[in-house]
């Protein structure tokens, strides 16, 4: 009984590739690739968004538990964006990057 309510109280991730699909569908375009010969100088073989929607696919063939383990471990494993700063250690960091904009010429 517990088991349920703990289950209820933490709302369940819907997977949905939806997302991965469209990306890889874009890649196949023509707008995308001109846009990519013309930045880069070459056509883009999409194998990252392929192999983001073998992904999803793949994770979409086991249980829930297994899937919400494996999201939760992708998601600490990816670095923040930011980098927390004490305020001693924000100070010397500023004063090192701007310092020199309060020196008088």
């Amino acid at each position: 009984m517990s088991s349920e309510n703990e289950e209820a109280a933490a709302p369940r991730r819907r997977l949905s590739c939806t997302k991965y699909f469209d990306a890889l569908w874009f890649c196949y375009s023509p707008v995308h690739q001109l846009q990519q010969y013309y930045r880069l100088g070459a056509l883009d073989n999409c194998g990252g968004k392929f192999a983001a929607l073998y992904d999803c696919l793949s994770l979409k063939t086991k249980r829930a538990s297994e899937i919400e383990e494996i999201l939760e471990t992708r998601e600490k494993a990816v670095p923040h964006i930011w980098s927390f700063r004490s305020p001693n250690e924000a100070k010397s960091h500023w004063q090192e990057l701007f310092g020199h904009l309060d020196e008088e010429e």
